[in-house]
Formats: structure tokens, sequence, C-alpha cells
């Protein structure tokens, strides 16, 4: 999610291009794929620390790992709102996405 945060800060040249200069397309459909990249980084990221906080509320049996919860609740609840922010993140990119592509499609 870093290397997300990242490139939503470095990518903020190119829009501005993109809003100085409303007609060239090459800059816009660069952040489309660019975007597009990173959303799915982000998906890996957030459901990769979702198994991490199932396998701390759960533990798994046929690997000897304990859950974890019961002794380090403060731990467990800071995950699992790290994971549903990471899952809402990813919910607001996919929007901004597709209103991204409708917004180019639309002037050409």
């Amino acid at each position: 999610m870093a290397l997300v945060g990242g490139y939503l800060v470095l990518s903020l040249p190119f829009s501005i291009v993109a809003i100085i200069r409303p007609h060239a397309a090459a800059p816009r459909l660069f952040l489309i794929i660019l975007d597009s990249v990173f959303l799915v980084l982000a998906t890996a990221g957030a459901a990769s620390a979702a198994s991490v906080v199932y396998l701390a509320h759960n533990g798994n049996q046929s690997s000897n790992w304990l859950a974890i919860c019961n002794q380090y609740s403060d731990f467990c609840n800071q995950t699992s709102g790290a994971v549903v922010s990471a899952f809402i993140v990813v919910l607001i990119f996919m929007f901004l996405i597709v209103m991204s592509s409708l917004a180019i499609a639309k002037k050409h």
C-alpha cells in the first residue's frame, strides 16, 4: 500500500498536465494504465493482509499456528481496521479509474 501511495503522489504531475491540456490523450491513457496496475497491487496487498488477519483470528490447526487474538486484542483490532481501510481504498480507486475512463471515452 505504501507503493500505491507513493505512485499516487508521483502521478500528480501527469494529472496536472492532463488538466492543463485537456485534449492530450496520451497522459490520460498513461495514467489509466498505471492506475490499473497499481489497483491490482493494492488489491493484492489488501488480500494478503486479510489472510494474515484471518490467521491471527482463527489460526491454522494443521500447521500448529494458534490464534493470537485472544492474547493480543489490540493488534487484532488495529489490523482488522487496516484491512477494512485497504478494501475501502481499493473500491475508491476502482471508482476513480472508471470515472477517468468514462471521461476519456466521452471526449473521444
